[in-house]
């Protein structure tokens, strides 16, 4: 091998690495096909097609976790709890959660690796608002099963992270009022009403407007004798009824993920270094409606206690200033690199060449948990005990769930509209 050749394998080799970095199609892409089959209820299907990609992508790798690992859990997990598999759903979101927690412990040579290449080949960790929301959907999966006590852990668990979450970023994801609600449900079910009346007020707090569902905190405020937030509530809500609940009374509460989460795009900055790409959140197009829940003669409208869009648009923007100083140390270790391949090469152009490839991989990372929700809407009922079957209307459809209603119990029924 002649002296020319051998200076220039380093060179070659690296910008092989550099151009199999750009040419690797994403997880968004990769996973299309699991999208459709999942907006079109086909879950067994979207299963199908999950599991079968994640065959596919771990053949691939020679060892180690795969960098999207954390995405497969998460969408295989909202697809089982869609599917009404809540045991199912749970494990996966469970494995999950232990996923994540392993990822905390940041890799120097994961680090260097993506400065140098793109943010795409690092292991995806989850926003903070889908780590938050695992433990939501955990609840909602054990409250349809009925155990209450698991259910209130995950409550828990969420409202421990938006407190250490305020404490070190002043980042509270205030808007996150589901898993405050869901605690106040949970809370009032097991005849803890101190406990339901705090949950209840912290979502109203951070809703503004909860509509019939102040009903609970109406009836609890003047049942645990806060005499002065209940005149206060009834100045603010004078047409919702909150007699006390008979004996032979329970209440059903119906869970409505609604609509599509919005989907990461990629925009630029202008800086001195070059141009530096980070992402925004783009909504995308569902109908926007509320559902009609109606059980025998009793009618309700859905209310959005809690926004995922907005919740993922606010954490985004908290985020930018942070995304664009890795972009810039990106950037400067790729001038590094390009320097150097020209020193080695003895070839100016081959720096430049080698600069403008590796800038060429300085692509955001637009992957996210795509199968969420945009919106967490409820209804609520106060029902005779016994068999009953709740219908759901949604832009033109009904849905019929049988429900058992308890005396002095809360039922929950979660379900998932596209």
């Amino acid at each position: 091998m002649t002296r020319f050749a051998r200076t220039r394998a380093p060179a070659i080799a690296l910008l092989a690495s550099v151009l199999l970095s750009a040419c690797a199609t994403d997880y968004v892409a990769r996973t299309s096909g699991v999208r459709r089959a999942y907006e079109r209820y086909d879950h067994s299907r979207a299963i199908s097609e999950l599991d079968t990609r994640v065959e596919e992508e771990q053949r691939r790798l020679d060892e180690g976790r795969h960098p999207d690992t954390l995405l497969f859990l998460l969408d295989r997990g909202m697809i089982l709890h869609a599917a009404g598999n809540y045991d199912e759903s749970n494990a996966v979101l469970h494995e999950a959660e232990r996923v994540a927690s392993s990822l905390d412990i940041v890799s120097v040579s994961e680090e260097a690796t993506t400065l140098a290449t793109t943010q795409r080949r690092r292991a995806y960790r989850g926003e903070d608002f889908e780590l938050l929301l695992i433990n939501v959907f955990k609840a909602l999966n054990y409250a349809a099963l009925g155990d209450r006590e698991a259910a209130l852990v995950e409550v828990r668990r969420v409202n421990h992270r938006l407190r250490l979450m305020a404490a070190d970023r002043e980042e509270p994801h205030e808007q996150l009022a589901i898993a405050r609600y869901m605690g106040g449900v949970l809370w009032e079910s097991a005849g803890k009403l101190d406990s339901a009346f705090i949950d209840y007020s912290h979502a109203l707090e951070r809703t503004g407007d909860l509509d019939h569902l102040v009903e609970p905190l109406l009836r609890l405020a003047a049942r645990t004798g806060r005499s002065d937030v209940h005149a206060s509530l009834l100045e603010r809500y004078p047409n919702v009824p909150h007699e006390p609940l008979g004996p032979k009374e329970g209440q059903v509460v119906v869970v409505i993920s609604a609509g599509l989460s919005p989907e990461k795009k990629a925009t630029v900055h202008e800086s001195e270094v070059d141009l530096l790409a980070v992402p925004y959140y783009q909504r995308r197009r569902w109908s926007r409606t509320r559902a009609a829940v109606r059980v025998g003669d009793e009618s309700r409208q859905t209310v959005t206690v809690t926004s995922v869009e907005q919740v993922a648009v606010k954490h985004l923007e908290r985020r930018i200033a942070r995304m664009l100083g890795r972009s810039m140390a990106g950037a400067a270790m790729k001038a590094g690199l390009a320097t150097g391949v020209g020193a080695l090469t003895k070839s100016e152009d081959l720096g430049y060449l080698t600069f403008y490839l590796l800038m060429h991989t300085n692509r955001p990372d637009l992957r996210s948990w795509l199968s969420l929700p945009a919106e967490m809407q409820v209804a609520r009922m106060r029902l005779p005990a016994g068999e009953h079957v709740v219908e759901v209307g949604w832009e033109g459809h009904t849905t019929r769930h049988p429900v058992v209603i308890r005396p002095g119990e809360i039922t929950v029924l979660p379900l998932r509209r596209y």
